[in-house]
Order: structure tokens, then sequence, then C-alpha cells
């Protein structure tokens, strides 16, 4: 009881709170301070108090990696506090409770029958949500329907982008830069995965999706953002491609008649943490 008290006592502030939550769109990777600040817009000192709360409070862990720290929410505790509330409220009559939205199952049977939407999500929209839109289509052998969008759309697919899939033998065709609000509407389809390719998509609050799809953080480093030499640009673009394309493989491979939903949860989390592409996130 007196846990719980100070965990929602902690939750109970709107700074706290929006600290808690962007760790929590960020799992299962951490994140660091300085990123948190940034996507928040808070100053570091302000932060600090922030994060030593809801340490203080067993909700989040630190972990240091060479010099950089990093933060994650501490699953255990948060799962601990949605159990307390739950058996709390229905009090052993589950009838009480029957309007409580409960995530959906994937049936195992339909998972071997149906097409499953999937979407990549990335700031412009322009390069790395891009070429996995074009791989999952191709990789996924109509198992898969890939779509992909931006929080801040540039406006056209990036030309090293669309070169790239050409030369893959990767179709661009139709391919363009759209803004996440054309996923959110009452006509949009129904995603069964969603994947942020970005942090800063990863960082900004979105509503929750209808039917409660799966989601993962796969962090790639903007190739955009390049700016040495020629070569160097290409490289980048060549480096995200390959990287998208691996944890894509990797997905589409996925047993998933075989897996129920936290097991495909964790299948997919363990894609985001790849580590040939550990270097992505420093």
């Amino acid at each position: 009881m007196n846990i719980a008290v100070t965990a929602f006592a902690t939750l109970g502030h709107a700074g706290r709170l929006s600290v808690f939550r962007l760790l929590m769109r960020h799992m299962p990777q951490g994140v660091r301070p300085t990123e948190i600040a940034e996507a928040l817009d808070i100053r570091q000192n302000t932060l600090s108090h922030h994060l030593s709360d809801l340490e203080r409070a067993r909700l989040i862990r630190s972990e240091r990696q060479g010099r950089s720290l990093f933060y994650t929410v501490d699953l255990g505790r948060a799962g601990q506090l949605v159990t307390y509330l739950v058996d709390d409220c229905c009090r052993g009559r589950p009838e009480i409770c029957a309007h409580l939205p409960a995530p959906a199952m994937f049936s195992r049977q339909g998972m071997e029958r149906r097409m499953f939407n999937v979407l990549f999500i990335c700031t412009s929209n322009s390069a790395r949500s891009i070429m996995a839109e074009a791989l999952l289509n191709d990789m996924g052998q109509g198992r898969f329907r890939a779509f992909s969008a931006g929080t801040t759309p540039r406006g056209a697919p990036h030309p090293r982008a669309v070169a790239l899939l050409r030369q893959a033998g990767l179709s661009a065709d139709g391919l363009r830069s759209k803004d996440l609000a054309a996923f959110e509407g009452e006509d949009a389809p129904e995603m069964d995965f969603v994947f942020t390719v970005c942090d800063r998509a990863a960082s900004e609050e979105c509503p929750p999706w209808p039917g409660h799809p799966l989601s993962a953080h796969w962090g790639i480093p903007d190739p955009v953002k390049e700016t040495g030499t020629e070569a160097e640009q290409a490289l980048a673009f060549a480096a995200a491609f390959d990287a998208l394309r691996r944890r894509i493989g990797a997905f589409v491979s996925l047993p998933m008649p075989e897996l129920d939903r936290i097991a495909l949860q964790k299948s997919i989390d363990d894609i985001g943490r790849d580590t040939k592409t550990a270097g992505e996130n420093a």
C-alpha cells in the first residue's frame, strides 16, 4: 500500500509523468538526460529533480554505459502498480471490471491467414521510414502491408533513398511523405504493428492507437543529417538501409502463429536491440 501511495504521488506531478511516459515510449532502450530535456523542453536542473524522484520511487532505473547515463522504466514496478489498481478495483469479482479495455490478443488461427498492417514512423518520412515501407512490402511476401508517416513530413522521399531502393530492385513507385495524422482518423487502416525508427519520433506523444497494436522502437541514425563528402553521405544511407533490411528480415521470419502477444512483444523489442547496429543510438 505504501509503495503504491509513493509511486502514484510521484506520478501525480505533470512534469514527472511526462518524463515517465517518454521513457515508456522508448522502451526497452534507455534515454540520456540531455535527450529527455530536449524532447520535453525542460531545464536540466528541473529534469534532474524529476529523475531523482522517479528513481527514488523505483519507477525508473539508470545504467551507465561508458561515459553516458541512460534511464529506463522499471517495468516490473510499473506492472505491479497496474495489477494493484485492477485487483483493488475488481476485488476478486471480474464482472465489475468487464468494462475495462483490454488489448486485443492475436488469434493464432487468425495469424496464419490474415495480412498484418505495419506502420513505420520517423520525423520527416523521407528516408528511414520510406525505405522500411518499401522493404517490408517486398520482404513480407504478401503477409504484411506496410505504411510510413512522419511527425513533420518533408514533402517528398529523399532522392538517395529512392535511388537505393531502385538499386536493390525494389519499387519506389507511389512512395511519398505522409503526415502521421493521416493514420489517426476514423477511416485509417487499423494497425497491427507500429515501429518508430528515429528517437525524435519516439519521444513525441501520440494518442493511443485503435486496436492496441504492438509497438517497438527501432532507432536508426538519420542518414539525411550526414553532411560529409558524397561518399560519406552515400555510406550513411547504405548503413541505414542495411540495418532496416536486417531488422525487417528478422521480423518477417518470426513464427507468429506460435507466439502469444507477450512473446511477440519481446521478440520485436529484441530486434530493436540488434547488436549489429549498436552504434545507432550513440
